[in-house]
């Protein structure tokens, strides 16, 4: 044990930002999602799964794939796209290749027409919640909290407006 470094404690500063930055983590993702079922009958992760399947070639990803998007497991996943499926937003295939199956999700025109439909009054959410108070700052910030996006080994890719 005397190879261990002492703890590098926050100061006063870094303390305050550190609870601030907690909040947001703590209470943006409920806000967003309250916005998105009362106006949309979506989840969060739901909306999230839409939008990226929107904004890729043939609007159809395999599963693991969006499990890594969404930074949640198999199952988690299979359950939110499930109730996607179940109200036709999305549709879901077994597939096979090279000597493996895999299950593919896609975007359905419904699912399209849905996302259009719910994206300008989640966007007002968001514009309300994060970029109007941050102003200015709000893209420093969305750099800055990129890095800690890259340090915790999760995609950076942006997904383009639906």
């Amino acid at each position: 044990m005397s190879d261990e470094q002492p703890a590098r404690w926050l100061g006063e500063d870094e303390r305050r930002a550190w609870i601030n930055l907690a909040k947001v983590l703590l209470t943006l993702p409920g806000a967003l999602e309250s916005q998105l079922l009362r106006d949309a009958d979506l989840t969060l992760l739901g909306y999230m799964i839409l939008a990226r399947l929107s904004a890729v070639p043939g609007e159809s990803l395999r599963m693991s794939e969006i499990a890594e998007m969404a930074n949640g497991s198999l199952p988690r996943i299979s359950h939110a796209v499930a109730r996607l499926e179940d109200r036709g937003w999305v549709t879901r295939e077994v597939c096979t290749g090279q000597g493996r199956r895999f299950t593919t999700a896609t975007l359905t025109d419904a699912g399209r027409a849905h996302l259009a439909a719910a994206a300008p009054e989640h966007v007002a959410t968001v514009r309300r919640l994060v970029t109007d108070p941050l102003g200015e700052d709000f893209l420093a910030v969305g750099d800055a909290v990129g890095r800690i996006v890259e340090t915790l080994g999760l995609p950076t890719e942006v997904l383009k407006s639906p």
